[in-house]
Formats: structure tokens, sequence, C-alpha cells
């Protein structure tokens, strides 16, 4: 039984796989075509299973608990929205860092250098958000900004940075 339910969600993971990296109206296209299906079915099979077990049965309340408060549409919400992933691996990537570097910033030598530290990360993911090398945009970000005035910070931040060559070239 349980295992008929991981069979039937790793077929919708095979078909996700198949399409990542579609832009996000195709995604949608393809979900709608290829995985919709899957996932009523997916659906209607765990009704069925869960009316036919006992509600201690732990794979039961499992099923009951994607069926509580709004979960299932919570779920199948990827259905409906190209831009959305089925997983949430990008955002656990995203933090993997955080978590690795916890323990680092225990050390931060005080509250001012834990103040620091965070500001310096920020820029960092901010950087990192705007698909911008962090280590080349404050490698020349550090080098101008001692000759930049405070009017023209503001250029120097990620979503509005120009590499120093590409600056001189405008």
């Amino acid at each position: 039984m349980a295992l008929e339910a991981v069979k039937r969600i790793d077929t919708i993971f095979d078909v996700e796989r198949g399409i990542n990296g579609l832009d996000s109206a195709a995604r949608l296209e393809a979900r709608q075509r290829l995985v919709r299906p899957l996932v009523d079915d997916l659906h209607d099979w765990m009704r069925d299973e869960q009316g036919t077990m006992s509600r201690h049965n732990p794979v039961a309340k499992a099923i009951a608990y994607m069926f509580e408060a709004d979960r299932w549409r919570a779920f199948t919400r990827f259905l409906d929205d190209g831009r959305i992933c089925l997983t949430n691996n990008a955002a656990e990537r995203a933090l993997r860092g955080v978590a690795l570097g916890r323990k680092s910033w225990l050390f931060a030598g005080s509250d001012r250098g834990g103040d620091r530290a965070a500001f310096v990360y920020s820029l960092i993911v901010t950087a990192k958000l705007n698909d911008i090398d962090p280590q080349a945009w404050l490698a020349d970000v550090l080098g101008r900004l001692p000759g930049t005035t405070a009017s023209n910070v503001l250029t120097l931040l990620p979503w509005n940075w120009r590499t120093s060559e590409h600056h001189q070239a405008a």
C-alpha cells in the first residue's frame, strides 16, 4: 500500500524531471497534459485507500494529513503555475550555507562582529539573487568605494552594479 503511493509519487517526479528547464508556459502546458492526470489519480487512489484502513494506521494518518486544512490544494498549486517548483529543493540549497555557517558565526567575537557578518552575508546573498558573482562584485565594489561619492553609492548595489571595466566603457 505505502509502496504503491511511493510509485505513484515517483512517476509524478519523473515527469517533472523531464520538463525541468522549460520556460514556465511550456512547463504549465506539460503539467496540465501529463502531470495533472497523475495527481488526480493519486488523489482518487488515496481517498479509496483511506476508506479501507483503520484511522490508526500510519499510512491512513498520512493520507488524512494531506486532506486536512487545505493541504491538498497547497500541494497541487504547482499544477496551475509553471513558475512554481514541485519541491522546495532550491530554497533548501540556498539555506544550506546558513546552516553550515551557524557554528562559525558563534565566533564572530562580539555582537558588533555578528552584526557585521550578517550585513556582509546579506550583501553576498543579494548578489547571488541578482545572478552576480559575489567575489567579483565585492572585489570591484571595495576597490571603487573609496572614490565614490555618497550620491553614487546606489550604483554599486548588486541590482545596479556594472563592473569597473563596463562602467569605464559606458
